[in-house]
């Protein structure tokens, strides 16, 4: 996650310097143009001001981001597992370290589900309810078989679903399938 930051660091140093206002400017012209919606906002950024689509998504995120109150990361952590889905929080763990021991892998926490990445998106982290967290899984071309299930419609993110109940869940069996997913990204 630390490569990432940096990246972002100097993406943000990189915008000032090649458009001549700071991200924050940039962020006030966005709430100032009215626009709400992250695809809205990224066509006036790029149309009217000619942003690259890389700069233009970052401000967009940046806008949406300070709009809608604190997205830190632990703040949607937080948020993720508190009340009822703390239940979760233990498979989550647990996952989480054996994603980490793999090497390099960004996570990144959205409102309700942790992407995890290498240079693409491999599977995602989801306490969807009280007593299961799903694991999608991205394994194109690979047969579902018994936990391992096609994601269908649950997300259009992922190629494959593992329901988990409990920590003891997270086995070998669902490490051999994230492992082979996080190598193919």
């Amino acid at each position: 996650m630390a490569d990432m930051e940096a990246a972002t660091a100097k993406m943000i140093a990189n915008l000032e310097a090649n458009t001549g206002k700071s991200l924050e400017q940039w962020v006030a012209a966005t709430k100032a143009s009215g626009h709400s919606k992250h695809g809205q906002i990224v066509a006036w950024l790029k149309g009217d001001h000619g942003l690259g689509h890389g700069y233009a998504n970052l401000v967009a995120h940046k806008a949406l981001a300070s709009d809608a109150g604190s997205h830190g990361e632990d703040d949607l952590m937080a948020a993720m597992f508190e009340g009822p889905k703390a239940a979760m929080k233990p498979a989550y763990d647990k996952a989480a370290d054996f994603v980490r021991s793999l090497g390099e892998v960004e996570f990144a926490p959205k409102k309700g589900y942790v992407s995890l990445r290498r240079s693409k998106q491999f599977a995602l982290l989801q306490p969807s309810t009280k007593d299961r967290l799903d694991v999608g899984i991205n394994l194109k071309g690979v047969e579902p078989e018994c936990r391992l299930e096609k994601a269908g419609s649950w997300n259009a993110m992922v190629t494959h679903r593992v329901r988990v109940g409990s920590a003891d869940e997270v086995d070998a069996e669902l490490e051999g399938w994230l492992r082979r997913a996080w190598e193919a990204a």
